[in-house]
């Protein structure tokens, strides 16, 4: 039984960033779930993407905010 509520929250959680980001750019959402503390390997599975480019985006980014 908890197996399956967790699994259900995960499908909840994953909705709502969908429904959250849903106008936002990929750099964008990236950006945001960072902000919100998830790993890059939780982000990649959010949006779609590989764990690689997530970290990759985030590095780029940051060094943008530096300048």
């Amino acid at each position: 039984m908890n197996d399956e509520l967790l699994l259900e929250i995960k499908k909840l959680n994953k909705l709502l960033i969908l429904l959250l980001t849903k106008d936002f750019t990929q750099n964008d959402k990236i950006l945001f779930l960072n902000d919100s503390g998830y790993t890059p390997k939780e982000i990649s599975e959010l949006i779609g993407t590989t764990s690689n480019t997530v970290s990759v985006t985030i590095n780029k980014l940051k060094k943008r905010k530096k300048k």
